[in-house]
């Protein structure tokens, strides 16, 4: 037994130092603190932790953004409306029985209470007394007339008598009380099921963005599409720079938000979302990637948001649609493949090829530089087209002074011989 156990050892030795061997080593970093980290110098930084991008929006559309130490919280149940329409399903749930199932005990207490007071427990079966509510022998029945009365039901076992005036005000009570509740919660659940957040889905942003020549200008560019053959009434789309800045003051302002023109001027963020759009950003001097260049875009930390919302056509509800690109999803130096071919009289839309792209020739320098480089390539036809008419207009003046001399001249030789033959 010993010889096995050590024989076994040896071998478990022996595959450890084969696999330390041909195996890479992988050293795990030790934890350290915030500041710890801080503190390291830069290439150690670099190498041992990885920057991670935090998204401000994620593709899916929700925000990943989280409200902590929110003191005011009473304001949530000034519009509890609102917040139940907010709130999951499984909380919404849970809230609408528990309304249901309290509004029952506290009038089933009531009404066994009265009972109660009245005397009615002490005369059960007695044929001369007249109880507030029939049939009425404990709090379960007390509990089931709550239920009858609230919900309308009527079995016609318990009703309530005219000798008890009470009752008749805990039965109006609860009537308007019961209308009240139904309303509210029923109209809450209808709300939530009607939101048009899923219709949202079948609304689809390409993965990527790309930055391409098109017109001979430099712009940023993405695709948008509707799934579904319900129209988007009054579709529009919108973009956001989110990018930390700082002021020329020394303020910093993190995440700030800056329009991107998608042709608002023009009209262009009007949508007839029938068929896939592309949609395009020119980069001009307005726009924040007018210094950027294609080595520069991997470097910088942003994040585009993209909002698509309009009406649906089938309930007439706002609906909204958001996606984000950061800088590892804009591709430069690429189109989108086209999906809309032309079919036996129809249009068909190939939504395969809705996400891929392909590249194209883009050069890699800023708008800013193409916008220089052209200007200067104009410039030397500008200075010959003026030298040209410097030249001809001086040629013109030399012409006109050679002209004038000429003619004085012959004006000097006519004197001369009046003068001769005078004499």
């Amino acid at each position: 037994m010993a010889k096995l156990t050590e024989s076994m050892t040896s071998v478990l030795e022996e595959d450890s130092m084969e696999q330390d061997v041909e195996s890479p080593v992988t050293i795990q970093q030790p934890k350290l603190p915030k500041q710890a980290r801080e503190d390291l110098p830069k290439h150690i930084s670099k190498v041992c932790t990885k920057r991670k991008i935090q998204r401000y929006v994620r593709k899916d559309g929700k925000c990943n953004v989280h409200h902590g130490n929110v003191r005011e919280t009473y304001r949530y149940l000034s519009d509890i409306f609102t917040t139940l329409v907010d709130l999951k399903w499984r909380f919404n749930l849970l809230i609408f029985v528990m309304v249901y199932t309290v509004t029952w005990l506290f009038f089933g207490m009531i009404w066994w209470l009265i009972a109660y007071i009245r005397g009615d427990m002490e005369h059960i079966g007695d044929n001369t007394w007249t109880p507030c509510v029939s049939n009425l022998n404990g709090f379960v029945s007390a509990f089931l007339f709550s239920i009858e009365t609230e919900t309308t039901i009527g079995y016609g076992y318990r009703v309530i008598t005219d000798k008890c005036p009470e009752g008749i005000i805990l039965l109006l009570v609860q009537s308007v009380l019961g209308s009240i509740v139904n309303a509210f919660m029923v109209g809450c659940m209808f709300v939530k099921i009607s939101q048009p957040k899923k219709r949202a889905e079948t609304l689809v942003f390409s993965t990527n963005a790309v930055i391409s020549m098109r017109d001979g200008k430099l712009c940023l560019m993405f695709r948008v599409g509707d799934l579904r053959n319900s129209h988007i009434v009054e579709a529009s789309i919108r973009a956001k720079l989110i990018k930390s800045k700082q002021t020329k003051e020394g303020e910093f302002i993190p995440l700030n938000q800056t329009d991107i023109n998608v042709g608002y001027y023009t009209g262009d963020d009007r949508l007839f979302l029938v068929s896939p759009l592309i949609i395009s950003h020119e980069i001009n001097q307005q726009s924040p990637f007018w210094e950027i260049s294609k080595d520069q875009l991997p470097k910088e930390e942003l994040e585009i948001v993209v909002i698509l919302e309009g009406m649906v056509e089938a309930t007439g509800m706002t609906c909204q649609a958001r996606s984000s690109y950061v800088t590892s999803e804009i591709l430069w130096g690429h189109r989108f493949t086209p999906v809309l071919t032309l079919e036996d009289g129809f249009y068909e839309v190939d939504y395969n090829s809705f996400h891929e792209t392909y590249e194209t020739n883009t050069p890699s320098y800023s708008a800013k530089d193409l916008a220089e480089t052209a200007s200067r390539a104009e410039l030397p036809l500008t200075w010959s087209v003026s030298s040209k008419l410097n030249q001809h207009a001086d040629l013109e003046t030399e012409e006109r002074g050679k002209n004038h001399e000429d003619q004085t001249e012959r004006n000097g030789d006519v004197a001369n011989l009046e003068n001769e033959s005078k004499v």
